[in-house]
């Protein structure tokens, strides 16, 4: 869709991509890191400075306790997080159960590690979980559930019922908890994150995955991080060595520096931003015969674009592109089902102009 939507000179509202700008100490720090020398390699579980920090961040703002030295290990993104975790821990022929709708690089891994995802829909508007559903889906190969919160594509914050009621059936069955919380502050109406590894009995079973591309707008900088029981977290910086070396230097030490220096306040305004962005988009989608779910975190929305031409998805979201010159992503990237035609996701990290233009392009559009 990005491809497309260059050639047709659209909008793009489709990748993930967010535009909004890096923080100004951020900036600054990887420059003066490259300046300083930061430019070799690091240690396989990342600098020790950004290490601390982000033990401490995951401190103050999760009520989350790991040892910066020995459970937590900086990755390339949160997709190099789950790609060593997922190494480290399944088999070909496990399953791994995989909330619907899904992140598409989630199933991407399992796929190419030989596990099979076992998806268990979450039922549109709220997104709501059923127990029933969850149980049935569990066999005896399953060894592990991803918990994506808040969810991309759907904007779901899991409840802290909803994951203790998750938590009770994977300490029952014993099985891995990945979670994928790269949104965690971006919550809105009220909504608070809560980290499974904080509920009791879940941390030593619970791998965390986290990236701070979309907290610190740097999407391209490849900066994630696992946190992980002793045990696992060791094995996890192996196979991360093996596969990518490290994160890149300077930018793990630009980080650490943006961590350590920027206030509280900064990341509440995260919220009160994309709040805003989100308004103006579920507004405009509105306004345009696409029926959006309202999301209650992450930069995206779904909205219902089945009124469009086409018998697919594929086809509605190029008929949209056709029509208005926005791009969104069709919902066969994160449906196997039917409901994969109904839906469009649409990213709402953009800059005020190019949202703003978006919305006047999706206003004027005949559906």
């Amino acid at each position: 869709m990005t491809i497309a939507c260059a050639r047709a000179r659209g909008v793009n509202l489709a990748q993930g991509v967010c535009d909004t700008p890096v923080p100004e100490v951020v900036r600054r720090a990887a420059q003066a890191a490259i300046e300083a020398g930061a430019n070799t390699y690091t240690r396989s579980d990342g600098a020790p400075e950004l290490r601390a920090a982000l033990a401490a961040k995951m401190r103050r703002d999760g009520g989350l306790d790991y040892s910066p030295d020995g459970e937590i290990v900086v990755t390339s993104g949160a997709t190099g997080a789950f790609y060593v975790a997922a190494q480290g821990l399944l088999e070909p022929g496990d399953e791994v159960i995989l909330f619907e709708p899904y992140y598409g690089y989630h199933r991407n891994t399992l796929e190419s590690l030989g596990v099979r995802p076992v998806y268990v829909p979450l039922h549109a508007p709220e997104f709501a979980l059923s127990l029933a559903e969850l149980e049935r889906a569990v066999t005896p190969r399953t060894r592990a559930l991803i918990v994506n919160t808040p969810g991309n594509p759907s904007g779901k914050v899991w409840t802290r019922a909803e994951l203790e009621a998750v938590g009770e059936l994977a300490r029952a069955r014993d099985l891995w908890i990945f979670t994928d919380e790269v949104y965690e502050h971006f919550v809105f109406d009220g909504a608070k994150h809560v980290s499974p590894a904080s509920l009791p009995g879940l941390r030593d079973r619970t791998i965390t995955m986290n990236a701070l591309s979309k907290t610190f707008a740097i999407t391209g900088w490849r900066i994630g991080w696992l946190a992980a029981p002793r045990a696992l977290a060791e094995p996890f910086a192996h196979l991360h060595d093996l596969v990518y070396v490290c994160a890149p230097a300077p930018l793990q030490h630009a980080c650490a520096a943006g961590l350590e220096k920027l206030d509280p306040e900064y990341y509440a305004a995260i919220g009160a931003e994309y709040r805003r962005k989100r308004d103006e988009l579920c507004e405009a989608l509105d306004d345009a015969g696409l029926t959006p779910i309202r999301p209650r975190g992450s930069y995206f929305a779904l909205a219902d674009i089945s009124k469009l031409p086409g018998a697919s998805g594929d086809e509605r979201a190029m008929a949209l592109l056709e029509r208005a010159r926005v791009a969104c992503v069709p919902g066969t990237a994160f449906w196997e089902g039917d409901e994969a035609h109904r839906w469009g996701r649409f990213c709402f990290g953009k800059t005020d102009e190019d949202l703003a233009e978006a919305c006047r392009r999706l206003r004027n559009m005949q559906v």
